[in-house]
């Protein structure tokens, strides 16, 4: 991460790599471009849900390059190449968090001023699809909670 001014941005040098990272041929290969685009979640709205594709193809016998999985995999790397600048936390001020589910995950942004401090996403399990539109939404809100906690306790946020 590198620090800008106005906050905090993906170190271009780790863009790049994944900008010129082809296409995995092997489990090994997965791993490490979902290691390195996981170490930016937090850059990346919906990260959970746009990845989810390409962790269902670690499960054993699962690696297969499907339509779905190259979208995904060209789709991490143009949501991290167009990744906003995180504003940097400010406890004196109040927190905005924003929450959101569909019918595949769950998400949510920490903020200020209207800015991105940033953000998280999860795709849902097979057991937690068929939930109704407001437990998923209570879900999110949930798992906002425990991420954030630490931000949130104390600290007055909407």
């Amino acid at each position: 991460d590198i620090m800008a001014g106005e906050g905090v941005r993906a170190d271009p040098e780790k863009l790049d790599a994944m900008q010129r990272w082809p296409l995995p041929k092997d489990l090994k290969g997965l791993r490490g471009f979902l290691g390195l685009t996981g170490y930016y979640r937090r850059f990346i709205q919906s990260y959970g849900i746009i990845a989810q594709p390409l962790t269902q193809m670690l499960k054993k016998g699962a690696f297969q390059w499907t339509d779905k999985a190259r979208a995904a995999f060209e789709s991490l790397k143009h949501a991290l190449m167009t990744a906003p600048v995180l504003t940097l936390l400010d406890l004196n001020k109040t927190f905005t968090v924003e929450t959101d589910a569909c019918d595949v995950g769950v998400g949510a942004m920490l903020g200020q001023d209207g800015h991105p401090i940033a953000y998280m996403s999860k795709a849902l399990t097979s057991r937690a699809r068929p939930l109704s539109t407001y437990e998923k939404e209570h879900l999110a809100i949930v798992l906002t909670v425990e991420k954030w906690w630490p931000y949130l306790i104390g600290h007055r946020f909407v």
